[in-house]
């Protein structure tokens, strides 16, 4: 096979890619989240809903990396969910200069609801592939990934947010062996709260038992 023919394999495989991920982001979950939750919020609020959900996630700090975004632009993001009643946001008791983050009955309801919606929609996108056909793409997906990931640059920088996705793995680690942003700070902070658990771990109950 030519180079000329491979580039073209290529492009159109990122093209599909590409439009895949467009017509799942920007149509399928963005008709799902305006149908349950109307305007009152986004596919990003909904992520970091997600994150405090399946992950050890809990203060602006764990947002913010995750996200990539700043702390303040975090803040900003949680106290919009906060007056929409689908957070909780306390006073630390370790630091009272920080707060705590928590999904509240209403948060936990709508992902419940969300999460049910989505998996039918998926079905039915996906009743035509067969179970050999999806393992193959997967790790066909995650392999270029991983590539892409050994290939670029400040790897220990990057959040794939693998955590809302992928549970307990990390692509990011398994290419670089570096932790992420967002992992380098579950890491210190479950350090400094001498838990001793590392990122591995499972970060909820039940996660042990989850894929």
């Amino acid at each position: 096979m030519d180079s000329h023919h491979n580039e073209q394999l290529i492009d159109a495989l990122l093209g599909n890619a590409n439009v895949f991920v467009s017509a799942l982001s920007g149509i399928m979950e963005q008709r799902l989240l305006a149908g349950i939750a109307g305007k009152r919020l986004t596919l990003s609020q909904l992520k970091v809903l997600k994150l405090l959900d399946v992950t050890g996630a809990r203060n602006i700090g764990d947002v913010a990396a995750f996200l990539g975004v700043s702390d303040a632009a975090a803040s900003k993001t949680a106290d919009r969910l906060v007056r929409r009643k689908y957070l909780r946001r306390v006073q630390a008791r370790s630091d009272r200069r920080s707060s705590e983050l928590s999904l509240a009955p209403a948060g936990r309801k709508l992902l419940k609801r969300y999460e049910a919606a989505r998996n039918r929609k998926l079905g039915e996108a996906f009743a035509g592939a067969g179970a050999a056909e999806l393992r193959q793409t997967a790790a066909l997906l995650e392999r270029l990934t991983k590539a892409i990931v050994t290939h670029s640059a400040n790897g220990d920088e990057i959040c794939l947010q693998c955590g809302i996705y992928l549970q307990k793995r990390c692509l990011v680690r398994d290419v670089t062996r570096a932790e992420c942003s967002y992992q380098q700070r579950d890491t210190r902070r479950r350090n400094h709260n001498g838990t001793g658990a590392g990122v591995d771990a499972p970060r909820r109950a039940g996660a042990a038992a989850s894929g």
